[in-house]
């Protein structure tokens, strides 16, 4: 008999773990490693956690030391829920900084970083699948969760805690995961079904070439089947196994003879779990030529790297700047390097993917929000596992666990669409893009046709390498331009609702052409307020400090800030009236007008509205492009890089709008958006057209746009941000401060800029309301502060948040949020 050797307590090392829990912690916790876990921990793992008195989380183990924590008792943790981290150290080192530089909690971090299966909390749901695997091979636990999910198809963690008896259940989860029998379902329960796509295989009996032959034989009375028969030889050179429906289209032999060959085992059929990911096993050559223009300004971008990290690639609109990244991402990738492909929104990854898939097959993952969860924690393990090379996706593809990147594209780097508002990190995915290159030595190309002033700023003083691309590709001309004055064309009452008589008249003329038009009109909805003629009443938000605007397709009046909704009203709950008029007007109205103009157009709308579902927006565009569809009005989803070859016209219903905005930014952001929607029309072999119509027809964006003369643009708007001291000569910090009473958020907001003031002096502005003073019944005030460029920032943003910190310490403000929003533009 064999006894165990006696343990040496002594010798017995007690760790103690820091970790990141999901929440919004201003420091990180620490926990304490029991000895039978020492082996299994990890940094970058996720162990389960006790925090408060019931919760339970998933950390990430941020750091493994001896050390206990100086002011409470550690607890222990529960269990490691990984074999290999989830998380690598580049990845902590990127999230420290977004956290160190935005002002936030590594907590928010994570939160935005991981996707939601990978952070499992006790309050998670469970849910089982419709489809299970055809063998079930469980261990005793998994069989019982297994039995009652069965039952009542989902559960929350804690409830397997009570099921088993025991706080160890996560490895156990995350095996019924892995062996795909559950799946973790969000907040809005999406029924996760495995996509499954049905294969023909031909009977082995079959792959004798004398029983082919005789097969053959008996089926040329069937000349459909025989049909079958032949395309599936030829399709199955490469598999056995060969997709049911490119059989159905390779052939044509129809469903009744596809059955015949079913019901008489000559093929068999059977249903494969396949990728929602659209990925195709083909590899695709890149079989183009770069025009002269585009392999000069190649060869600068790579002249560019050798001495700079980033490199400005200023191409105007059509110059074939895609093309000139399809070369630049090949190369990265044949010297074995991962490639992050950045856009700024869902609408443009549509044509992009289809595009840059025909060149680079399946190396190529797309991720960004409109993803379920299931789908983005596939793509998060195929990035970890190297799957895949280049990953195209909207700005939260920042924090995929890369490897080996080597080289970061960010198309349109121009966009508002970059900059994470709501909840922190408040980040702009194209300044954390160029630190996280820096963090991987790679390096990184900023495309746009119009650049944005702090990024060519960047240029000019010699921080990036700049590279000019001035050519349309194709040696297509730049689309004919011209602003018409709606007050004059009103004046001579030659408006046709909102179009003028020129707009008309080059509509009727590109639909005659077989031609296809794109409207611009940057408001969504129908009329952007009702009001009553009588005594000047309109219908505002209950939550929020501004109108609703009117929806027709719902018949509802809507809030565009939180949501809200209510009936339309006819009759006036002020004085009684019923004389309601609609003011403004959105895109939904500009399709019915248009629609009374041109009953036989086929029209189409591009807004948030009709692209609420994931394929919704995909199916618009397809119709677009398959001209299905021959007038698409859109906002400003139309202005951002989609390529159509039969655009001839570009309206813009009203550039006023833009124009007039209360920002800085008004007229970068004016002549960037008009200047991306003029650059849609005429982009193959033919010159387009621009119709903008304005009521200030002679402003100095409008003359700039139609000359297509940035760099006058530029100058002008140095001058006026030099005199005003607005970013690039210095950087703004915005801090929002949030009430449910608005008297309290006056003395709160007022002591906070005055605590910040003696400190940080004349830099502190406000605190004042902003454009809309009250969003989800939260009243708000706004403090700026900004800081001039030779001033350390890392000292004022040490002030800022030991003076908030210090401010929501205070028992009278416990209950006043603070929000700080680093960059806010």
């Amino acid at each position: 008999m064999q006894f165990a050797e006696p343990t040496d307590f002594s010798e017995r090392e007690t760790l103690f773990v820091e970790v990141i829990l999901p929440l919004s912690l201003a420091i990180n916790y620490t926990y304490r490693v029991p000895y039978e876990l020492n082996d299994r921990i990890g940094v970058g793992k996720r162990v389960v956690v006790q925090f408060g008195k019931h919760k339970m989380y998933t950390a990430l183990v941020k750091s493994i030391g001896t050390q206990p924590p100086e002011f409470y008792q550690a607890k222990y943790i529960i269990d490691v829920v990984d074999d290999v981290p989830v998380i690598n150290t580049k990845q902590f080192e990127f999230w420290d900084w977004i956290a160190s530089y935005y002002l936030c909690n590594e907590g928010d971090v994570m939160s935005a970083a991981l996707p939601t299966g990978l952070k499992l909390a006790s309050e998670t749901i469970l849910v089982i699948r419709e489809e299970l695997p055809e063998e079930l091979v469980l261990t005793e636990k998994e069989e019982l969760i297994f039995q009652v999910l069965q039952k009542q198809q989902r559960m929350s963690i804690d409830d397997v805690v009570e099921l088993l008896g025991q706080k160890t259940v996560y490895p156990i989860i995350n095996s019924l995961i892995a062996k795909e029998i559950i799946f973790v379902a969000e907040e809005v329960v999406e029924k996760y079904k495995p996509l499954l796509k049905s294969f023909i295989k031909l009977n082995p009996f079959y792959q004798d070439q004398e029983n082919l032959k005789q097969l053959f034989a008996v089926l040329e009375r069937a000349p459909k089947q025989l049909d079958a028969l032949l395309a599936y030889l030829k399709l199955s050179r490469t598999d056995q196994a060969v997709p049911r429906q490119l059989l159905l289209e390779e052939s044509a032999c129809g469903q009744a003879a596809l059955k015949a060959l079913l019901d008489k085992d000559i093929f068999s059929l059977e249903k494969r779990q396949v990728s929602r990911l659209n990925q195709t096993g083909d590899e695709f050559e890149v079989n183009f030529e770069l025009s002269p223009a585009q392999q000069h300004a190649f060869n600068e971008v790579q002249k560019g790297f050798e001495e700079k990290d980033v490199v400005l690639l200023h191409g105007i609109t059509a110059s074939g700047k895609t093309q000139l990244y399809i070369k630049l991402i090949e190369k990265a990738i044949a010297n074995g390097g991962q490639v992050l492909f950045l856009l700024p929104e869902i609408a443009l990854t549509t044509q992009i993917v289809e595009r840059i898939k025909q060149y680079f097959g399946d190396k190529i993952g797309v991720y960004h929000s409109k993803f379920n969860d299931n789908e983005r924690v596939e793509i998060w393990n195929k990035v970890v596992n190297g799957a895949y090379q280049v990953v195209l996706g909207a700005r939260s593809a920042v924090f995929l666990p890369f490897k080996e990147l080597k080289l970061i594209v960010v198309d349109e780097e121009h966009e508002a669409s970059y900059k994470q508002h709501e909840p922190a990190p408040r980040y702009q995915a194209r300044d954390a893009a160029v630190f996280l290159a820096h963090l991987h030595q790679a390096k990184v190309v900023l495309g746009s046709a119009t650049p944005s002033i702090e990024s060519f700023y960047n240029a000019q003083t010699d921080k990036y390498a700049l590279v000019t691309l001035n050519e349309r590709f194709g040696g297509v001309q730049l689309p004919l331009q011209q602003v018409v004055s709606i007050a004059e064309e009103t004046k001579r009452k030659k408006m046709t609702s909102y179009f003028t008589s020129v707009l008309i008249d080059d509509m009727a003329v590109a639909l005659e052409n077989k031609e296809q038009v794109i409207l611009f009109q940057n408001r969504r909805g129908y009329a952007t307020i009702l009001i009553c003629a009588t005594c000047g009443y309109a219908p505002k938000c209950v939550n929020c400090d501004v109108s609703l605007t009117y929806h027709k397709t719902s018949g509802k009046l809507h809030c565009h800030y939180c949501g809200y909704h209510q009936s339309s009203i006819n009759i006036c709950p002020a004085c009684g009236s019923v004389h309601i008029e609609q003011k403004g007007f959105g895109t939904e109205r500009i399709e019915e007008e248009l629609s009374l103009i041109f009953p036989e157009a086929k029209i189409a709308r591009l807004d948030l509205d009709s692209t609420r579902t994931k394929n919704s927006l995909q199916q618009i565009i397809s119709d677009f492009q398959d001209k299905k569809t021959q007038v698409l009005i859109g906002t400003q989803m139309v202005a951002k890089g989609l390529d159509f070859d039969n655009v001839s016209l570009i309206g813009v219903i009203n550039a006023d709008t833009l124009l007039n905005y209360p920002d800085f930014r008004a007229f970068e952001r004016s002549y960037q958006l008009l200047a991306q929607v003029a650059g849609r029309a005429g982009r193959r072999d033919k010159q387009g057209k621009v119709c903008i119509q304005a009521y200030d027809d002679s402003h100095r964006i409008i003359k700039q746009v139609m000359e297509n003369n940035y760099l006058q643009m530029y100058a002008d708007e140095m001058d006026e941000r030099k005199q005003f001291n607005y970013p690039p000569f210095t950087r703004l910090i915005f801090i929002n401060v949030k009430h449910k009473d608005a008297h309290v958020l006056q003395v709160a907001s007022n002591q906070l800029a005055s605590a910040l003031r003696q400190q940080l002096g004349n830099r502190i502005l406000g605190p004042e309301q902003p454009l809309v003073a009250r969003i989800r019944n939260y009243y708000i005030k706004q403090i700026i502060i900004k800081i001039e460029k030779a001033a350390p920032v890392q000292k004022v943003k040490t002030i800022l948040k030991d003076t908030i910190r210090d401010f929501n310490a205070q028992k009278d403000f416990k209950s006043v949020i603070t929000q700080i929003d680093v960059d806010p533009y």
